[in-house]
């Protein structure tokens, strides 16, 4: 079998610290060191066993938080893989992803799912301000950075407001990019939720079902007219949501 690189020495058990903790630490420093890069193969349960002498479970169990708390990626069938640093996205200033990914020196690649005329739902008709089951615009894009999907863009446009909506190429612009251009920005409104994703979420974002999510739900203005109602959804253990305010010193 082919040796993982971890040393059973490392390994010390006491009656302070349970052997999982040991396992993680073993893991953790190897990551921290840089000898694991983002997107290396970490051993597997069986490889863990057999190189540092602990049983299945403590070795399920060093491999299952480390995923939890966001520094392993664990593809069922697959394996298990050192997570990317979390990408970083404004909270409550409305930024077009594509340049989020460019500022961190990274590929953004758009694929669109869905982009349709649809009959509004009472909630979305609510929303926009339109009758329940009038015409309204709905696009439904994954964006992807360097190569990971790390946002499902749900969108709902007033087709009055952005009579073009549907002619665009979303795959060579954003809807953000689109709206700011025919629609100037002049207000939003945001709802943040933690959820579980819906199973057709999870394969769009190949997450694992059991894995949250960051949801935010985001109505813009143009002036006093509603554009668009989005549902943003983040992948917790790949995107963390920031926002500041004030003035802030440098320390």
């Amino acid at each position: 079998m082919k040796r993982t690189g971890l040393i059973k020495k490392d390994l010390v058990a006491n009656d302070a610290t349970p052997l999982y903790v040991g396992v993680k630490q073993i893991i953790l420093d190897k990551i921290h060191s840089g000898e694991w890069p983002p997107k290396h193969r970490v051993p597997s349960e069986t490889e863990l066993v057999i190189e540092l002498g602990v049983s299945k479970m403590t070795a399920n169990r060093a491999l299952r938080e480390l995923a939890n708390e966001g520094e392993l990626i664990r593809v069922q069938g697959v394996g298990s893989f050192v997570a990317e640093r979390k990408g970083v996205s404004a909270l409550f200033e409305v930024r077009n992803i594509a340049d989020e990914i460019a500022d961190r020196g990274h590929a953004h690649v758009a694929k669109v799912v869905v982009l349709a005329k649809k009959a509004a739902a009472p909630d979305i008709a609510d929303a926009l301000g339109v009758e329940i089951g009038a015409d309204v615009f709905h696009s439904l894009i994954v964006h992807h950075e360097e190569g990971v999907p790390v946002q499902i863009e749900d969108r709902y446009v007033h087709p009055e407001r952005a009579p073009d909506y549907l002619a665009q190429d979303f795959s060579l612009t954003t809807p953000n990019a689109y709206l700011s251009e025919v629609a100037p920005l002049s207000g939003s409104e945001h709802v943040v939720e933690a959820i579980m994703p819906q199973p057709w979420e999870c394969k769009l974002l190949m997450m694992l079902k059991t894995e949250p999510c960051l949801m935010i739900r985001r109505r813009t203005w143009s002036g006093r007219d509603v554009i668009s109602l989005a549902r943003i959804v983040y992948p917790g253990h790949r995107y963390r949501l920031e926002s500041r305010n004030g003035t802030i010193p440098e320390f």
